[in-house]
């Protein structure tokens, strides 16, 4: 587990920032430690410079170059401090925390199978370079699509999209049962409800899954509590509340209570 206590904000220089779909972004950020620290699965806070907005901004990590002491983000403008980040341009510089969370806990399988939906697929990227043996990648987009050709550096790609657009129209699950998916372990991030059905059918075939929760965070190190998740657990209620930020956002899927 990260030591996030004593973490400390950090400069770092924006090497690139551009626009790969609508409203999505990629950057490219120079900052050694996070660069150094960092593994799949975890993400960093970001700060905007305008003081309206004091709260950070959560990102995942989508890619990490230790070699060149960069890690790379992929945002999409959902508000004002999004859109703060990507009128960045190459030199600027930002205010980083990080790198923050758990990240996947990678097994040492035959078959990985790795499901990602919208902005969720790019903290997969990393994970998929990184994990061992034969893996496929599942990813689900409302309409067009964007890293399709980074995933397939690494493995087999297979798209779903809600409009048709690209790949098979339906959801990413629809696109799974029509293959009739298995392996030996599930990696996933993305919506909530798209995490609720891989669960289940991570359960319906038997197999182990890990997901990662999104949530809206406040401080993004556990001390504000604003990111809680129902967790199974042997109380008297039958379960309890972890913070997304701190005990995650990595979790076993057979734990996450969705309901």
């Amino acid at each position: 587990m990260c030591q996030d206590n004593i973490k400390k904000k950090q400069s770092a220089v924006i090497v690139s920032n551009e626009k790969i779909a609508h409203n999505v972004y990629k950057m490219v950020i120079n900052q050694k430690q996070i660069a150094l620290d960092a593994i799949p699965g975890q993400f960093i806070n970001i700060y905007c410079k305008a003081d309206s907005r004091i709260l950070p901004r959560p990102i995942s990590i989508c890619e990490i170059d230790k070699q060149k002491e960069l890690i790379t983000i992929v945002y999409m403008i959902v508000g004002m401090g999004t859109k703060e980040f990507s009128c960045l341009t190459v030199g600027d510089k930002v205010e980083v925390l990080g790198p923050l969370g758990n990240g996947f806990n990678i097994k040492d399988s035959n078959e990985s199978i790795i499901v990602g939906g919208g902005v969720g697929a790019p903290p997969l990227l990393e994970l998929v370079k990184n994990i061992p043996g034969k893996k496929k990648v599942f990813l689900g987009f409302r309409s067009g699509s964007f890293l399709i050709e980074e995933f397939k550096k690494y493995a087999d790609v297979y798209v779903a999209t809600d409009d048709g657009s690209v790949g098979k129209k339906g959801t990413v699950i629809d696109l799974m049962e029509d293959m009739n998916v298995s392996g030996d372990i599930i990696y996933s991030c993305g919506p909530k409800p798209m995490l609720a059905a891989v669960k289940n059918y991570a359960q319906k075939e038997q197999i182990d899954a890990q997901i990662s929760l999104e949530e809206r965070m406040g401080c993004g190190i556990g001390a504000c509590v604003g990111c809680i998740c129902k967790i199974k657990a042997d109380t008297e209620l039958g379960y309890t509340y972890k913070k997304v930020c701190k005990d995650g956002p990595i979790f076993d899927a057979k734990e996450v209570m969705f309901e």
